[in-house]
C-alpha cells in the first residue's frame, strides 16, 4: 500500500545545498494507465510496478526487472519517458522523508515533494513545512502516469 501526499514546490523555495542529500536518477515510461503499469529505472535498478486505483492512498506492487527487460519493455512504452532527479531530505524532527522530485526534460521546471506515511492517520495529521507549495494529492494532473503524456508542466 502507497500511503503519500504530493506538493508543488517553487524554485525559489528549494531547499539550498541540494547536493548533501541522497540523489538517484529516475527514467521511467509507462506500459499502460488505466491500471497504471509503469517500468522504472532508478540508478542501476530497474522495476515494474503495478499502482492501483486512488489519490493518497492506493495499491503498489514493485517487481523487479533486468537491464535487458527494462529496455525491452521501454520500447514498448506509451508516450514520453519522465526523467527526473529525487532527493531525499529528511523532515526535522520526523521519522518521515521527503522526496524531491526535479524533472527533466520536455517537464524541465516543475518540481514535485511527495512524502510517504506508514498509515492513513498520519498523513491526514501531516502539517507541511513552509517551503512546500500548493498541495497536489488530490489532483490527478500532477500523476507520472499524467505528465508522461504532456510536452511541458501543467499549469494549474
Amino acid at each position: 500500500m502507497e500511503i503519500e501526499r504530493k506538493y508543488l514546490i517553487e524554485e525559489k523555495k528549494m531547499p539550498r545545498n541540494l547536493e548533501q542529500y541522497e540523489c538517484r536518477f529516475i527514467e521511467q515510461a509507462y506500459l499502460c494507465t488505466e491500471p497504471v503499469v509503469r517500468i522504472r529505472r532508478e540508478n542501476d535498478s530497474y522495476y515494474l510496478t503495478y499502482k492501483g486505483q486512488g489519490l493518497m492512498v492506493r495499491e503498489e506492487y514493485n517487481l523487479p526487472l533486468t537491464q535487458s527487460s527494462y529496455e525491452h519493455l521501454l520500447a514498448k512504452a506509451d508516450e514520453n519517458k519522465i526523467t527526473k532527479k529525487r532527493y531525499r531530505i529528511p523532515l526535522p524532527g520526523t521519522a518521515l522523508t521527503v522526496e524531491l522530485d526535479v524533472f527533466l526534460g520536455c517537464l524541465e521546471g516543475l518540481v514535485l515533494a511527495e512524502v510517504e506515511f506508514p498509515e492513513e492517520s498520519a498523513a491526514n495529521r501531516f502539517i507541511p513545512p513552509e517551503w512546500f507549495g500548493m498541495e497536489v494529492t488530490y489532483s490527478g494532473l500532477y500523476h507520472n502516469s499524467h505528465l508522461c503524456t504532456l510536452n511541458a508542466p501543467p499549469l494549474e
